[in-house]
């Protein structure tokens, strides 16, 4: 069992959530490009060293939770149960990130992350590390022994996935479609050798 947090970590917890917080609302109020690290720190009642000990960047500051998505992801893979195949397991957290994604409450976030090129920059760059995380993690478990190239291939679908159910009118709808077509991707990826005898495919 992991051991719950000493004060000195809660401590740090709440100053890097105090900060991502103070930093969304005022991009939300002024406008992104409007808002600096200076401005967040001030606002924020830390020092500009504070902020930069918690986020590598000004864009780290709108995707606060990106190490917790990328950890979500790979324990998708990692903490599934042996009886339990990939790409249900996958899709169950992905649409759970779709669902948390999609909410009124998150709408004037995508806006302002769509209206700024350095915001979608950093996203793309963003996606592109957790599916090189995701595939690590498949290309890991043992009991999956699809090459390298299917396991980077199904990671990148997965995370493309994500983005275009989020971007969908119908997000459910549109995993469906899409996990149908990862699915058949997988099957077909899998080597004539491996099809017997496996509990996890």
């Amino acid at each position: 069992m992991t051991a719950p947090p000493g004060r000195r970590e809660r401590k740090k917890a709440a100053t890097r959530q105090k900060i991502a917080d103070t930093a969304l609302r005022l991009f939300l109020e002024r406008g992104y490009d409007a808002v600096g690290i200076r401005d967040v720190a001030a606002e924020a009642d830390v020092a500009v060293t504070t902020v930069f000990s918690h986020f590598a960047s000004k864009e780290a500051l709108v995707f606060e939770q990106d190490e917790d998505f990328e950890q979500r992801l790979t324990r998708a893979v990692t903490g599934r149960a042996r009886e339990e195949p990939l790409i249900p397991a996958l899709r169950r957290e992905i649409q759970a990130l779709v669902r948390h994604c999609t909410a009124d409450s998150t709408a004037p976030i995508w806006r302002m992350i769509d209206e700024s090129p350095a915001l979608r920059k950093y996203e793309e760059s963003m996606r592109l590390r957790h599916a090189e995380s995701l595939a690590t993690a498949i290309a890991a478990d043992p009991d999956l022994t699809q090459t390298t190239t299917a396991c980077r291939t199904i990671a990148r679908f997965a995370i493309d996935g994500y983005s275009l159910a989020r971007e969908a009118a119908d997000p459910e709808t549109a995993l469906d479609e899409i996990f149908r077509m990862i699915e058949a991707a997988w099957a077909a990826a899998r080597r004539p050798e491996d099809l017997a005898g496996t509990t996890r495919p």
